[in-house]
């Protein structure tokens, strides 16, 4: 299609401006979305710093009490202890909002218990028994703790990729391709009123 026969119209070139200036006003809150993210998500990774120390070093203190206890009270006497716990510990999932992006809140009770609530007998263990329980009870707090905090690491994460997508395809496409078809337009606009003065012009100076 030649040049010429392209004829555009003033409420297209006012649409036309109205949606770049709806794009750059998108364009602004979500480059403000995107830095926000990214500044919760590195206080969030420093959390994740910490719990990961946290669980690492809960879990080699869990695994060397496991280790002294077998020594000391024999596999079948941890087993039995174990085995006589009743009461599980109680987790709820709640969620909470960190600019927009809805991450979990873990709540736990029950995690850890009192020497009469393990439900093994003081007088037929030693106090071996007692901190092995008490290691993998704060083991068991570490875990929850890093999951809570994993998972809103990496659902910030995913939400910063994704405001990321969107801020980069409104600054190098989509705005950029609004902007030429709206030059072009006015362009092809001033162009199309030239031509027509130009016609007017000549009608009037045959009609003289």
């Amino acid at each position: 299609m030649a040049l010429r026969d392209i004829k555009p119209t003033r409420s297209e070139l006012i649409n036309l401006k109205k949606r770049i200036a709806l794009s750059e006003r998108g364009y602004k809150i979500l480059k403000m979305k995107r830095d926000g993210l990214i500044l919760e998500f590195f206080k969030v990774l420093e959390q994740a710093k910490d719990t990961r120390d946290d669980l690492q070093d809960r879990y080699e203190r869990a695994q060397a009490m496991m280790a002294v206890a077998n020594t000391v009270e024999g596999a079948i006497g941890v087993k039995a202890a174990a085995f006589s716990v009743q009461e599980v510990p109680d987790i709820k999932l709640a969620s909470k909002n960190i600019m927009g992006v809805v991450v979990p809140e873990i709540e736990s009770s029950k995690v850890r218990k009192g020497l009469m609530e393990r439900g093994y007998g003081i007088l037929g263990t030693t106090s071996v028994i007692d901190e092995t329980a008490l290691s993998f009870e704060e083991l068991v707090e570490s875990i929850i703790r890093s999951a809570e905090v994993e998972t809103t690491m990496k659902k910030l994460l995913d939400e910063i990729e994704s405001t990321k997508r969107r801020v980069n395809a409104l600054e190098f496409k989509v705005i950029p391709e609004m902007t030429a078809a709206r030059d072009f337009i006015k362009m092809r606009l001033d162009e199309m009123e030239r031509e027509e003065l130009f016609r007017l012009k000549k009608i009037k100076a045959r009609n003289m």
